[in-house]
């Protein structure tokens, strides 16, 4: 079976996986230019917090190779403008953030070196590849640490998609239950369905069925009911950002599974790489959180769900306080509170670039 992924950067182009036909279709498209992929970002064609800081990183570079008759300062200009733009695409992942600047960084110090614009393009390609790379190897490092804390036998809830397509293979939460299930451990899956966009259901789901791992869908509404029941051992998530503090935003609906974790005194998880942790945010409440267009709320497939003329409010994300959130499983070993000393200890030792 081919490993999934989300992308491709193949002879000087970079295809995605188009995540709004699946599981029904697997459609591949071109992304030509850093417009292309702000709109794939936007859009929803691409997205997952790490998958969507990898595809912008590859959208500066596909801006780059357009700009190789320029002189440096224009090339720069062109560079930092389109970094502006690109971080516009969607505001609550901080990884879109943070690959961008990398990029940027990676520009600066090689024109420092006096680079031509060649060798500046050339820099630039192989730190997209660099950032696509290290995030395959990052997310097999957070399963190897997150199936410590997998029973051998284990129910896991999930939410949304955290799995292969939503970063650069492998997965976060979805690579923690991977792991498990690859050292050998009986694993059965509660997948969120996660209105409204399904992510859970169409794509999750997807990831799972191709992994062989037993799986159930679930709407989001039944979650409780089975933690209540006893028939959930741990819940595992990721994130689009971290704060200091070890608030967590993550897509809506998370907040809610944390809280009825805690009272059903279920483990609950997060988990991410060290790139969606925002350590200039305090606490959760600095966090900007989208809100998208109602229309995801209130079509289906294209289909209207609700009567006509009602509106309706699409919150994207939420946050979940840091007392609610039982460890976080990084790539560098799993942080327990108090996270603000955990994650400040961190980050001295840990140098991101």
């Amino acid at each position: 079976m081919k490993e999934l992924c989300p992308l491709i950067w193949e002879g000087g182009r970079l295809f995605v996986i188009d995540q709004r036909v699946l599981p029904h279709k697997e459609v591949w498209l071109e992304l030509k230019s850093d417009r292309d992929v702000y709109r794939a970002i936007r859009d929803m064609v691409i997205r997952g917090a790490p998958a969507i800081g990898i595809v912008a990183a590859f959208g500066i570079l596909l801006k780059a190779r357009t700009m190789g008759n320029r002189n440096i300062k224009g090339f720069m200009k062109g560079i930092v403008e389109s970094v502006g733009y690109l971080r516009k695409a969607r505001p609550t992942a901080v990884n879109l953030e943070w690959a961008l600047m990398r990029m940027k960084k990676k520009a600066v110090e090689a024109v420092s070196r006096g680079e031509d614009l060649k060798g500046v393009i050339e820099a630039l390609e192989r730190e997209a590849i660099e950032i696509l790379r290290e995030d395959i190897e990052i997310n097999r490092r957070i399963g190897f640490y997150g199936n410590e804390v997998v029973p051998v036998k284990a129910r896991i809830l999930t939410h949304c998609n955290a799995g292969a397509l939503a970063v650069g293979g492998y997965g976060t939460a979805i690579g923690v239950i991977r792991a498990a299930f690859e050292a050998g451990k009986d694993i059965t899956v509660f997948v969120d369905e996660t209105r409204p966009y399904l992510q859970g259901a169409r794509l999750t789901a997807y990831e799972l069925k191709r992994l062989g791992i037993r799986h159930y869908i679930i709407t989001d509404n039944a979650a409780g009911y089975l933690m209540q029941k006893g028939e959930v051992d741990l819940v595992v998530t990721g994130a689009d950002r971290i704060a200091l503090n070890g608030d967590t935003a993550n897509k809506i609906g998370t907040y809610s599974l944390a809280v009825l974790a805690k009272e059903n005194n279920v483990p609950f998880y997060i988990a991410a790489p060290l790139s969606t942790f925002d350590i200039t945010k305090k606490s959760g409440s600095e966090i900007p959180i989208e809100e998208r267009g109602e229309k995801e709320v209130l079509y289906i497939n294209g289909k209207p769900i609700a009567p006509k003329g009602s509106k309706a409010r699409h919150i994207a994300f939420d946050v979940t306080p840091s007392r609610y959130i039982t460890g976080i499983i990084t790539p560098e070993g799993i942080l327990r509170p108090p996270y603000y000393k955990s994650i400040k200890k961190l980050f001295k030792s840990k140098v991101l670039r």
